[in-house]
């Protein structure tokens, strides 16, 4: 983790004696700080009107915005992604969008984000909605994807890995990872539809496994997998259909069917009858988030999001290896051949606390491509200050009123929920927070 100079985290409030007043400069019209306006995205699987955290922050950040209760709102888009560029609020710059101003002005970027990333803002920030699930699916490595993109560039549009992290909002529920084999061979028993598509021998080679070496779990895991997803379409018609009824059968009856998760399988059945991505529930560990808390998708994890609202930071890509519960393309091959087979429970991703700002938390990947930082600041604390990082930031705004000064800002800018504002590298900004209320906000950067 990047610290400034002097041992700061990248987050501190004014009034807990650590803070630094940065220097006044003149305004720079080539390095400011300014407010965005930000692409919204309309995908089937989103959450409809205003039951969307997306559409709500979309109507709180813009008094002018209407909210339409039979539309999906799924994805805010807040980076500057070709299809998805954001809007320059700021009448003093010629720029339209983020993209056409950081082509312009690539400094913003951070000396060593800009020769890293090739003068390109390295990662792309999310709000989702999710109400209906959400495909299984992997991300390739930067290895994987160069040759994905030779092959078959309608498919597979750039040559980059996309690690993603998503930080939930809400409650969240998502698939992530191989479950211990222990749970999947307890499935293998109690899910006998599920053990005729895997086959008695793959079953028993891998209950095998359980007492031998990581690389005879991961062969044995592949194999299983591997022949559930290449199953017949018609079989795994059939036997989803025997499974839904005998599970709608007993819960009927009054029977509780959770210890082969009943009311998941039977809900992701009816988002999409006859599915093979049904079944993977019984091989992917299912997490529930609570705000607050993350998951982080490596490369080559399966993952699926099912329910909920996240903030999500990812490597500004496009490639995606889908296998189930999507009408895109699949392609089952790729996926089972790329997978990490390492099954494992502790699947959460934890953030570190800075030891000098009591209300910054970090989420710090394994990747260069982001790093996001969740800043929790009560309401007692009037100022509060983000400081400069060597890194362009894009902050937003969940909770909480805030005015924003900068040295290279002529006119404070307000900022309420769902407010996007954007800082250029080694700028620094203060917050004046608007009492009474109480202010979450989420950060992303790249700390090289």
């Amino acid at each position: 983790m990047a610290v400034q100079q002097g041992g700061l985290s990248p987050g501190v409030p004014r009034n807990v004696g650590v803070g630094r007043v940065a220097s006044r400069r003149p305004f720079r019209p080539d390095m400011p700080v300014f407010p965005l306006s930000c692409v919204v995205q309309h995908y089937a699987w989103g959450k409809m009107g205003s039951n969307s955290e997306v559409a709500r922050l979309l109507a709180s950040s813009d008094p002018q915005a209407r909210i339409s209760e039979d539309k999906p709102y799924a994805e805010l888009w807040m980076g500057s992604h070709p299809r998805g560029d954001a809007k320059i609020l700021d009448n003093c710059i010629s720029q339209k969008t983020l993209g056409q101003w950081i082509a312009k002005n690539q400094d913003c970027l951070g000396s060593k984000v800009k020769d890293t990333f090739n003068g390109k803002l390295p990662f792309l920030f999310k709000v989702l909605s999710v109400e209906t699930a959400l495909s299984i699916q992997a991300h390739p490595n930067k290895e994987l994807a160069e040759k994905l993109h030779l092959q078959a560039p309608q498919h597979y549009p750039d040559a980059n890995h996309k690690p993603e992290m998503a930080i939930a909002l809400t409650s969240f529920q998502g698939l992530c990872g191989f479950r211990p084999i222990e749970e999947i061979v307890t499935f293998l028993t109690k899910v006998p539809e599920f053990r005729f598509l895997i086959g008695d021998n793959a079953a028993t080679q891998l209950k095998k496994s359980m007492n031998s070496d990581s690389q005879s779990v991961a062969s044995a895991l592949q194999s299983c997998f591997s022949h559930l997803m290449k199953s017949e379409k018609k079989v795994v018609v059939e036997q989803l259909n025997l499974l839904v009824k005998r599970i709608s059968q007993q819960v009927a009856a009054g029977n509780n069917m959770e210890d082969i998760y009943g009311e998941l399988l039977l809900q992701l059945h009816q988002q999409y009858p006859g599915d093979i991505g049904c079944f993977a529930i019984y091989f992917l560990n299912l997490l529930a988030l609570k705000p607050g808390e993350a998951m982080f998708l490596e490369a080559n994890v399966p993952h699926a999001y099912l329910k909920g609202d996240c903030v999500e930071c990812m490597a500004c890509s496009d490639n995606t290896v889908r296998a189930g519960l999507t009408p895109k393309f699949i392609d089952v091959p790729t996926l089972c051949e790329m997978l990490s087979y390492i099954p494992s429970k502790d699947r959460l991703f934890l953030p570190t606390r800075s030891l000098e700002d009591p209300y910054l938390s970090i989420y710090d990947p394994p990747v260069p491509d982001f790093t996001v930082m969740r800043m929790e600041v009560p309401g007692s604390i009037t100022e509060y200050k983000v400081l400069a990082v060597d890194s362009a930031s894009i902050v937003l705004v969940v909770q909480g009123r805030v005015t924003a000064s900068s040295p290279t800002v002529q006119t404070p800018i307000p900022l309420q929920r769902g407010g996007v504002l954007f800082i250029g590298a080694n700028e620094s900004v203060s917050l004046k927070l608007a009492a009474p209320d109480d202010l979450l906000m989420f950060r992303a950067c790249c700390l090289l």
